[in-house]
């Protein structure tokens, strides 16, 4: 299998691994009002042979991920309460997962899919 981050700029579905950063699996209880909003993520592949980096919007509500951007990639996973989060995005068979935390309009933390892995940074760009 070709590296997911590849596979997905090659497909114009970049935005994958962009997701892959912000979400975590379901939990009891989320912090819904506190990372509701757009969010932009920069990915940086420092291991591997991926394309060194892309940037996507992300729109969380209710402390669940969503696609902001035109790009179609499945997502699971919420935001904690304390921010933490781990996701789990997939496009066809290929897969990425991520984790980091969010803190008030920032975040940041690590990915890896296929034979790449890196880093990822967000902002927060609005409600």
């Amino acid at each position: 299998m070709t590296c997911l981050t590849y596979r997905l700029a090659r497909n114009a579905a970049g935005g994958l691994l962009a997701a892959a950063v912000l979400a975590a699996p379901a939990r009891n209880s989320f912090a819904v009002p506190a990372y509701d909003g757009l969010w932009s993520v920069l990915i940086v592949t420092e291991k591997g042979t991926c394309d060194r980096g892309y940037r996507y919007p992300i729109r969380i509500s209710g402390g669940i991920l969503a696609n902001a951007g035109a790009v179609a990639f499945t997502i699971t996973g919420r935001v904690q309460p304390t921010g933490a989060v781990v996701v789990t995005v997939a496009h066809g068979s290929a897969s990425a997962t991520g984790t980091g935390r969010l803190a008030g309009s920032n975040g940041a933390g690590h990915w890896s899919g296929g034979d790449c892995s890196g880093t990822w940074t967000a902002e927060r760009r609005g409600a």
